[in-house]
C-alpha cells in the first residue's frame, strides 16, 4: 500500500508505460493490496465475533466492532478535512468522498448486523456470506455506472463515483463478505487434522482457478441460463480474479505462519490502522493540505520513486511504531466521552 500509493501518486505520467513489462509487474501487484485489505478483515473480524460467540458472550465484541467500524467511518471522513481552508471560510463537499476506510468501516457494521441474525445457524451463516460475496460480484455490471444525482452526496458517494469516491461499498463489501465466509470455515475445522495442508492446496487451486478460468466459468454459466449478466461480469472480471489473487497470497502466508509469527510482518500488521492515518497524512496533506503530493506530484523519475517509496516505508513505519500508544489513547479518550454522553442522556 505504501509504496504504491507513492509511487502511483509522484511517479511522472511519462513513465507509467504499459509497453514496460516492469511497469505491468508492478501496476498488477499493486492491484491486490485493496482486495487483500478488505478480505482480510473481513476474515479476522468475523473470526473474532464467532469465537466470543462461543464462549457464550460475544455482547462486548459487538459493541467493539460497532464502535471500531463508527471510528473508521470518522477517521475516513476526517483525514479528506483541510482544516486550514475551513478557518478561511472555504468548505466544499470533497471531504465527504468515500476511500477504503469508510468502506472497511461499513462492512463491519454490516457484518455485525448478519452475526447478530445469524450466530445460532452457523451454516446458514457461512451460506449467506458467500452469496453474498458472489452476488456482490456479479452484479457489477448493474451499478458500474451509477450517477445517484437526486440522492443527496453522503449517501451516494457509497455508491457511485462521480462525485470522487475511491471505493464504494459495492463490490468492495464482497471481500468482506469472502473474508468472514473463510472465517466460518476457519472456525469449524481448524482443529480437525490435516486441515492446514488441506486448506493451503485449496487456496491455491481455487486462486489458480479464479485468476485464470473464473472469466470462463461465468461464460459457461451464461451459455447454461441465458442470463446476461453472467456474460457482462465476465467481459469485465475483475473482482473474482483479484480473489484468486487474494487466496493464493493467503495460502503463501499460511505455508509461511511459523516463520512469519514473530516477524516484522507480523508486527507491521498490528499497526495497519495507524500506518493508514499516518501515510495519509504525509503523503496527501490530510487536515493541512501540505503533503508530498502538492510538492512533487507526478514529478519523480522511476529511481527517485523507487528510493523515494523505501524511504517513506521507513519513515511511516517508524512513526507508527514510535507513537504507538496513541492509538490506545484515542480509543480510551472517545470511549470515555461516548460514556459520559450515555451517562448525561440517562439522567
Amino acid at each position: 500500500m505504501l509504496q504504491g500509493h507513492f509511487i502511483d501518486t509522484l511517479l511522472a505520467p511519462v513513465y507509467c508505460n504499459s509497453n514496460s513489462s516492469v511497469y505491468n509487474v508492478w501496476a498488477y501487484f499493486r492491484g491486490i493490496t485493496a482486495p487483500t485489505f478488505f478480505t482480510i478483515s473481513g476474515l479476522v473480524f468475523a473470526y473474532l465475533l464467532l469465537r466470543a460467540n462461543a464462549k457464550g458472550d460475544d455482547k462486548p465484541r459487538i459493541k467493539k466492532g460497532l464502535f471500531r467500524g463508527l471510528l473508521l467511518l470518522t477517521i475516513g471522513y476526517s483525514l479528506r478535512i483541510n482544516i486550514f481552508s475551513w478557518f478561511q471560510g472555504s468548505i466544499n463537499t470533497y471531504f465527504l468522498v468515500v476511500d477504503v476506510l469508510q468502506c472497511i468501516g461499513l462492512s463491519l457494521i454490516i457484518l455485525v448486523g448478519f452475526h447478530v441474525l445469524l450466530k445460532n445457524h452457523s451454516y446458514i451463516f457461512s451460506v449467506v456470506l458467500f452469496l453474498l460475496g458472489c452476488l456482490c460480484f456479479v452484479s457489477e455490471p448493474l451499478y458500474r455506472n451509477l450517477t445517484l444525482e437526486t440522492v443527496p452526496k453522503f449517501l451516494a458517494n457509497y455508491m457511485t463515483k462521480t462525485n470522487g469516491s475511491v471505493f464504494t461499498i459495492l463490490p468492495w463489501f464482497g471481500y468482506s463478505a469472502f473474508g468472514a465466509f473463510l472465517s466460518t470455515v476457519f472456525f469449524r475445522h481448524v482443529h480437525k487434522n490435516l486441515f492446514k495442508v488441506i486448506t493451503i492446496i485449496i487456496f491455491f487451486t481455487v486462486g489458480y482457478f479464479l485468476i485464470n478460468h473464473s472469466s470462463w466459468f461465468l461464460l459457461t454459466l451464461n451459455n447454461l441460463t441465458h442470463i446476461e449478466l453472467f456474460k457482462l461480469s465476465a467481459n469485465y472480471n475483475y473482482l473474482f480474479s483479484r480473489l484468486g489473487d487474494v487466496l493464493v497470497l493467503f495460502g503463501l502466508f499460511y505455508a509461511f505462519e511459523q516463520f512469519l509469527k514473530q516477524s516484522i510482518i507480523t508486527k507491521i500488521g498490528e499497526k495497519t490502522l495507524s500506518i493508514y492515518v499516518v501515510h495519509f497524512i504525509i503523503l496527501y496533506g490530510s487536515f493541512t493540505g501540505y503533503g508530498l503530493k502538492k510538492y512533487l506530484n507526478k514529478s519523480l523519475d522511476p529511481t527517485e520513486a523507487i528510493i523515494g517509496a523505501i524511504l517513506f516505508m521507513i519513515l511511516v513505519c517508524f512513526i507508527s511504531f514510535h507513537y504507538a500508544k496513541t492509538n490506545h489513547l484515542v480509543y480510551n479518550l472517545i470511549r470515555k466521552m461516548t460514556g459520559e454522553f450515555k451517562n448525561e442522556s440517562n439522567s
